[in-house]
């Protein structure tokens, strides 16, 4: 009560950008190189959304996904780009920070705006709060599924004929343990194998894909389509992209912070890699599999293959020790406001927090148990949140700083703004009605 607002916000900020760089990086106080930072950058930006690839491009066509994958990555840096700006004009305007993360960072630019604009931003900053847990929170949901939807396919394979539910009920102890820890650095270690069993399992399948006969003629598959699909799409790629709170910590971690948004700098390189890894991995997955395709290409695998096994269940760690990651970075969000409304919280904080952590859990658990198909709670998460956090909240970043100076929104600026702005919205309308659509439709089958 008595503390100056400068001074918890600027408390705050730090308590986010060490807790982020933690969560990317396993450590606090190390300054990352160039290359550690797009390591750290790549890490966090390829998850289970890279396997869902082949869906991507079975709802985007051959060539239509193949045109259109780039250019939403080029939307995304620009937009992550703006962020960036923001941020750095916040930070210089408040000499006694050193950085604000995304909430910050629209909220203080929203301040400093004008005055239309100041009194929303509390409003904006809760808004992108809720939207980053809403994310996250997806994030593990989709977790439990993709791990769920391979182990039940290995345990067939084996004649252990067990529901899903009871499948995904036998991952739920695994992953409760961890994520009731509280301190990260009992959980960061397995960030790196997590890494490197995604990536495995990605080669793997690709590998096993090439080996399984010859490649099917692409002229057997859609090249564009249109309406519905494109906007299952749409949601699954920014999805697939959407790594936007991971920027601004990454960036304050380096020793040199100006070489991640250079032409040539982290950022743009990074960006680079991804997309031409997704655009690969889509191209080849939905050639090989077409209209079958799954929303995670390794269960298109031979299930009573030995090594297509294997291959499941490295992918299936992989995304299984990612999720103690994710949802901690969900805990970070939603336990310092929670912590300080709540008596019984501030009395024994850390009984009330892993009991509130087992609530949380039981929760992804129990929405994951409730979506009946991966690929479409993919394009739902993505059209809804993903897209507001990537393309919109920047585009409102960027008209706010830019009307703080004389011209400084002209003609070309506002143009651009507003085109990023109508897709953003076109995507989040059309692809959250129809991903809810298809979920309905999908349950009403099962």
């Amino acid at each position: 009560m008595g503390i100056p607002m400068e001074s918890t916000s600027e408390k705050r900020a730090d308590l986010n950008e060490t807790q982020d760089v933690e969560a990317t990086t396993g450590r606090s106080k190390h300054k990352t190189t160039v290359f550690e930072a797009v390591v750290h950058l790549f890490k966090g930006s390829v998850g289970a959304g890279l396997f869902a690839m082949g869906d991507c491009f079975k709802n985007g066509g051959l060539f239509g996904s193949t045109i259109l994958m780039p250019i939403i990555a080029v939307i995304c840096v620009h937009c992550e780009q703006m962020l960036i700006t923001g941020s750095m004009l916040a930070v210089e305007r408040n000499k006694s920070a050193t950085f604000y993360d995304y909430p910050d960072t629209i909220e203080k630019c929203f301040e400093a705006g004008p005055k239309p604009f100041r009194r929303l931003a509390k409003i904006m900053k809760f808004i992108v709060e809720m939207f980053l847990c809403i994310t996250q929170f997806g994030f593990c949901s989709i977790y439990f599924v993709f791990i769920t939807e391979n182990m039940h396919q290995i345990l067939q394979s084996y004649g252990i004929d067990i529901s899903m539910s009871m499948t995904m009920l036998i991952c739920l102890l695994p992953a409760m343990i961890p994520s009731l820890m509280t301190n990260l650095k009992y959980i960061s270690p397995v960030s790196a194998f997590a890494s490197f069993a995604l990536l495995f399992g990605l080669v793997a399948t690709l590998s096993l894909a090439f080996l399984d006969g010859p490649m099917p003629s692409i002229t057997e598959r859609h090249y564009f389509t249109f309406g519905p699909e494109l906007s299952l799409f749409f949601g699954t790629a920014l999805f697939s992209f959407e790594g936007i709170a991971l920027i601004l910590p990454i960036r304050n971690s380096m020793k040199d912070p100006k070489k991640f948004n250079q032409r040539f700098g982290v950022l743009n390189i990074s960006m680079l890699i991804i997309t031409l890894l997704f655009v690969f991995t889509g191209f080849v997955s939905y050639t090989k599999w077409g209209e079958g395709v799954e929303g995670s290409i390794t269960l298109n695998l031979d299930a009573d293959d030995k090594l297509s096994q294997a291959v499941k269940i490295a992918a299936a760690l992989g995304v299984f020790f990612g999720y103690p990651i994710q949802f901690f970075v969900m805990m970070k969000i939603i336990w310092p406001p929670l912590k300080q409304n709540m008596a019984a919280a501030q009395k024994r904080p850390i009984t009330v927090q892993v009991m509130f952590r087992f609530i949380m859990v039981l929760l992804t658990f129990g929405v994951a148990l409730l979506v009946p198909q991966l690929h479409l709670f993919i394009s739902l998460i993505g059209a809804l949140c993903s897209t507001s956090l990537a393309f919109l909240f920047p585009v409102f970043i960027d008209f706010v700083v830019r009307a703080q100076t004389p011209k400084g929104l002209g003609t070309w600026v506002y143009l651009k703004n507003m085109v990023i702005m109508i897709i953003a919205l076109l995507g989040i309308i059309t692809g959250t009605y129809e991903s809810i659509h298809q979920i309905v439709k999908a349950f009403y089958e099962d």
